[in-house]
């Protein structure tokens, strides 16, 4: 009896032993079957993902032509950083909701001022007696633009019967350069320009021994126009 139950036992066991060979050996073959199809098929996803939202590629042209070569003699004593809300619509009549383009353009840019020491003549410097007496050049903006990196489009709203206009956002730009000038016009740049061309100056004549220094009064006569 003993010997009957240990010849059953030992055939249970081959068969358990069998059927976990059986399972390993279906589970690899299937494993080396399905993996290349997955794998095929994620290269696949890969390969229509690249054709539908390509990469960028950026070929600068390898000639390079310099129009003009000039000397400065800029002094910038004073920087501005503003950040503007500019709205650009178009066709926001009555029928706006499906004929019209509207969008929110959140502009950062910078102004920088300063005085052009090029324009300033022989005859605008007088010394007599220790004393210096200098007519500086008015100031002026130098630089009025945007901060491609930091404006960015936080809105847009077209119409249901209306594509996106795509001079929309380049007009709202120019827009924002245009208002970030007139904006530091407003706030006195050339003044606080000039202010500060002063004090610089000044504090170089003085380390040249001339500690008495006297400027021409500063005018201002700015008015919000077109930037150049």
């Amino acid at each position: 009896m003993r010997n009957k139950w240990i010849f059953i036992g030992t055939i249970f066991l081959i068969f358990i032993l069998a059927g976990a060979g059986a399972y390993y050996g279906l589970r690899q073959l299937t494993s080396n079957v399905v993996d290349p199809i997955r794998a095929a098929n994620n290269d696949m996803q890969t390969q229509v993902a690249q054709v539908l939202h390509p990469t960028p590629t950026i070929l600068p042209d390898p000639v390079t032509i310099v129009n003009e070569v000039k000397v400065l003699a800029r002094l910038e004593t004073i920087q501005y950083t503003v950040e503007k809300v500019i709205t650009a619509e178009t066709g926001q009549e009555v029928l706006g909701e499906l004929f019209g383009d509207r969008l929110l353009l959140i502009a950062h840019g910078m102004v920088i001022a300063g005085v052009d020491l090029s324009e300033l003549n022989r005859d605008d410097i007088v010394i007599s007696d220790g004393v210096v007496q200098i007519d500086l050049p008015d100031p002026e903006i130098f630089i009025a633009t945007l901060d491609n990196q930091k404006s960015r489009v936080y809105d847009r709203e077209t119409g249901l019967f209306r594509q996106a206009d795509p001079d929309l956002e380049t007009l709202a730009r120019q827009a924002a350069e245009q208002e970030i000038y007139e904006a530091a016009l407003e706030d006195g740049i050339l003044q606080q320009a000039n202010d500060n061309a002063e004090v610089f100056i000044e504090r170089l004549l003085d380390d040249l021994g001339y500690e008495d220094v006297i400027f021409t009064p500063y005018v201002s006569q700015a008015t919000a126009t077109s930037h150049p």
